[in-house]
């Protein structure tokens, strides 16, 4: 268990230092694509030494990208890094090397995700107090870069009210300049600063370069027009939006009064609560990157669409409305098959036309379900109830079985296997919470490997236990090789089984809560979850009572083929998993799905069950041939 947590320690100081690796190339890409039109104009240099800079800070940035994870995708990467590189050594226009520089970071955050927005609304009043304590002596009281000590600066501070510069500038811009300083100037890192506080002056720097009669006509518009709420999509989204991106779609002056509305009231920004805005966005980027030809690009889009954009709000939607999440999952799944099987473009875009529908009904109703307690209620029972009886089959059949063939002395290490189990889960938690991020791609791959672990498992116990069902089997059994049968390594092999079993559905359990939590029905929740506790209490009790009165044929003929059974379902729960993080190809059917089955609409997820299926039946048949033979005499 220890070398569990110092391994999941290992690896969430790697996951944060590549993640402060790609965080700093989005800053200085960002930072580029601002200042290069104050190095160089119609061609010509105009600050050699901001021109230099410009060049010294393309060439970090193409070597940090050289250092960072090894993807396919990487490679490319490099490319366009050297092409921004030499757009600027040719003094190439600011709005081309602008482009370029932008692309070039909205290119490498698709590849390597990293979170890229506050965990809880920023606070203006925090900001104000915080800029007035750490930032005005430099910048001035009014943000105009005209503090007591910029005479002192070179360069000068830049100044929050210089409009221009404000139109290209995200407040995960400044909030990243906030966290790691801004090399080649005197602004420091202010890392004695809480990432709240961070977060909060990103917020109040944006008010400066907008007035009061924007901010009205702001308001003005994000109630009335749709589409510019449509564009913004949610708190994510917007601190790392740029005026001028918004402008190209709502128009400059519409977008300049969005933001400067938006700056000003983030708690705008806070319904609804949960909204599938980085889903949408990730999914237009995999259209584009299909139609540039990227196909690598588009398939890992598409993931991160799915895993990153809905898969946390997945709970709190089929707590509401299960078939559209069904309707989601299904319609996700064949977008990536069009993907992989590279249809002509025209499909793969009526296939995300028809998501982004799905996305906007979704939204609606998780708007709703915010509010909703009785939704955050039966979300949270159904969550408990349905991970909870998967782990409970296993762990029961392997207590009964051991009470039926009188082995006291193997119980507890099944019992040390399920309560590691929720020990680990709890640790899980604790790093998932204030350590590490677990991307949706890990969540998905633990889930399937473990799944498709317990299933060959599963399938091995079910296998022995309907051998010891046939007649005169078992009590050959008893004579011959009791003694020997649960043995120290026999007994290790129960505790990994209870473990894994148990953990695996811990592991989701924990993140779907994560995901639920903080929703306003807090205390909905946690009475899901006690009466979700209760229920698994009195189904504990009454497996382990009825099963203890079985004949022990029956008893391990009818766990044979419940554990058989389990198998099969694991092993489509463990494909899907495996498909969701790309880790097998997709396959999507035209079929319907039935969750509690394990079965989904791929092709290769129902091969490898029905393969399951046959082999199970190919052992159980031939385990009943010579009972049969007996019969017969």
């Amino acid at each position: 268990m220890a070398a569990l947590v110092f391994l999941t320690a290992l690896a969430g100081g790697a996951a944060h230092a590549a993640e402060a690796d790609v965080r700093r190339v989005w800053q200085i890409l960002d930072y580029l694509a601002v200042d290069y039109s104050g190095a160089v104009q119609d061609g010509k240099v105009v600050a050699q030494s901001e021109y230099d800079e410009m060049r010294e800070f393309a060439q970090t940035a193409h070597d940090k990208i050289a250092a960072l994870e090894n993807k396919p995708e990487r490679a490319t990467l490099l490319r366009e890094s050297e092409a921004l590189q030499a757009e600027i050594a040719a003094k190439s226009e600011a709005s081309k090397v602008g482009g370029l520089a932008k692309a070039l970071a909205n290119h490498l955050i698709a590849v390597y995700p990293v979170p890229l927005a506050p965990t809880a609304l920023p606070n203006l009043k925090l900001g104000a107090a915080v800029y007035a304590a750490s930032c005005a002596a430099c910048h001035g009281v009014s943000g105009n870069g005209d503090g007591a000590l910029a005479k002192q600066l070179d360069p000068r501070p830049i100044a929050f009210t210089d409009q221009g510069r404000a139109r290209q500038r995200s407040v995960f811009a400044l909030y990243q300049a906030a966290s790691q300083g801004i090399a080649g100037t005197a602004m420091p890192a202010f890392g004695q600063l809480s990432e709240d506080e961070r977060w909060a002056v990103a917020m109040y720097l944006g008010t400066f370069a907008h007035d009061d009669k924007q901010r009205e006509q702001g308001e003005r518009l994000w109630k009335e027009s749709e589409k510019a709420r449509g564009e913004v999509a949610g708190l994510d989204h917007f601190v790392r939006m740029t005026e001028a991106e918004l402008a190209g779609s709502i128009g400059a002056e519409q977008a300049a009064a969005t933001m400067a509305y938006l700056h000003a009231r983030p708690e705008a920004l806070a319904a609804p609560r949960a909204n599938l805005g980085l889903a949408r966005e990730r999914l237009h980027h995999s259209v584009a990157a299909f139609k540039a030809g990227k196909l690598k690009d588009a398939a890992e889009l598409a993931l991160s669409s799915y895993l990153d954009g809905v898969e946390p709000y997945e709970q709190a939607l089929a707590a509401r409305e299960g078939a559209l999440k069904d309707q989601i999952e299904v319609a996700m799944g064949q977008y990536r098959s069009l993907i992989a099987s590279k249809a002509p473009a025209v499909e793969v875009e009526a296939a995300a036309a028809r998501i982004d529908a799905l996305f906007t009904e979704a939204d609606q109703v998780l708007a709703a379900s915010g509010a909703d307690a009785s939704a955050a209620f039966f979300g949270s029972l159904t969550i408990l109830l349905r991970e909870g009886i998967e782990a409970l089959l296993v762990v029961v059949a392997m207590i009964a079985f051991l009470k039926q063939a009188k082995r006291p002395d193997v119980l507890p290490y099944v019992h040390a296997g399920w309560v590691g189990a929720l020990a680990a889960g709890g640790v899980t938690w604790a790093i998932a919470t204030y350590a590490v991020s677990i991307s949706g791609a890990n969540r998905e791959v633990t889930e399937g490997l473990s799944s498709l672990f317990a299933a060959i498992v599963l399938l091995s116990v079910g296998v022995w236990m309907h051998q010891k069902s046939v007649a005169g089997q078992w009590q050959a059994y008893l004579r011959e090789r009791m003694s020997a049968a649960l043995n120290r390594r026999s007994a290790f092999f129960m505790f990994a089984l209870a473990f894994v079993a148990v953990y695996r559905e811990v592991f989701e359990t924990i993140l779907f809560y994560a995901a639920l939590w903080g929703q306003g029905n807090d205390g909905a929740i946690l009475a899901g979850l006690g009466v979700g506790v209760l229920c698994l209490a009195l189904i504990t009790v009454l497996l382990l009572r009825y099963s203890a009165r079985l004949p022990i044929g029956i008893f391990f003929s009818v766990s044979s083929w419940l554990v058989a059974i389990l198998a099969v379902v694991l092993t489509g729960k463990g494909v899907a998993a495996l498909q969701e993080a790309g880790w097998i190809a997709p396959s999507a059917l035209s079929a319907p799905r039935l969750e509690l089955l394990g079965v989904y609409p791929s092709i290769i997820g129902l091969t490898a069950q029905a393969a399951v299926l046959l082999l199970v039946l190919a052992f159980f048949l031939r385990n009943a041939r010579p009972k049969a033979a007996g019969v017969g005499r």
